[in-house]
């Protein structure tokens, strides 16, 4: 089942979807719903992950790396050519 749903979109994103409706072949109401659906799917899941890790990191067992050793591998040793494994929890 589908219910009919209008936005508003500015001019420039209109003609946009105007075009890629015309050069896929597709209607624009198609790629409208295609696009919506496939924003909610990775919005859901980003949420979902963000959710755990939180739920994951308030446990009392939670294991951190330092800040300090974080920024120090960030900092003086990624991208270097004696480039080190970054730390580890511990």
């Amino acid at each position: 089942m589908s219910t009919t749903f209008s936005v508003r979109l500015d001019d420039d994103t209109k003609e946009r979807l105007e075009h890629l409706s015309k050069e896929v072949g597709r209607a624009k109401t198609h790629l409208c719903a295609e696009a919506i659906k496939e924003y909610i799917d990775i919005n859901e899941w980003q949420i979902a992950e963000i959710k755990k890790a939180v739920e994951a990191a308030d446990k009392p067992d939670a294991k951190f790396i330092p800040h300090k050793d974080i920024e120090a591998w960030l900092l003086k040793s990624l991208g270097t050519p004696k480039e080190r494994k970054p730390p580890k929890c511990g």
